[in-house]
């Protein structure tokens, strides 16, 4: 019972996303990993961190800079899609609402946050796959 109501729950979230997303791409065949974020998981991931952050809470002279509110000399990327994260970069889990919303990873992957970003990476390497960025303004 109480699955069902949790299940029902994140359906509730997550399906009224899947009807923004502006082009649809083709649903993965059986046993095909899909290296990149879907349109609906950044339409979710957009969603829940203006709910949870809002809109405009980034200071006037960052927010114009468009860069996801870093400071001067944070604003520089801290990784590369298509390379390993670098040693010195953390990636934060991410939240756990947000998780069930977007889903679970496929196998040998994992999501987490860097610098306001969600990104993917491949479990071992941390190869960054694929991120949704600026997130947070």
């Amino acid at each position: 019972m109480r699955r069902a109501a949790i299940l029902a729950l994140v359906l509730a979230l997550v399906a009224p996303t899947g009807l923004v997303a502006a082009k649809k791409k083709p649903k993965p065949k059986d046993g095909e990993v899909v290296l990149v974020f879907t349109d609906a998981q950044r339409e979710t991931a957009r969603g829940y961190f203006v709910e949870k952050h809002g809109k405009g809470k980034c200071p006037p002279g960052l927010a114009k800079k468009n860069n996801g509110c870093l400071p001067p000399g944070q604003a520089k990327k801290r990784y590369s899609i298509g390379r390993p994260l670098p040693a010195e970069v953390a990636c934060d889990d991410l939240p756990w609402e947000l998780s069930v919303r977007i889903g679970k990873p496929p196998e040998g992957y994992r999501y987490g946050t860097i610098d306001g970003d969600v990104v993917k990476l491949v479990v071992g390497t941390l190869l960054v796959v694929d991120a949704i960025e600026g997130l947070v303004e």
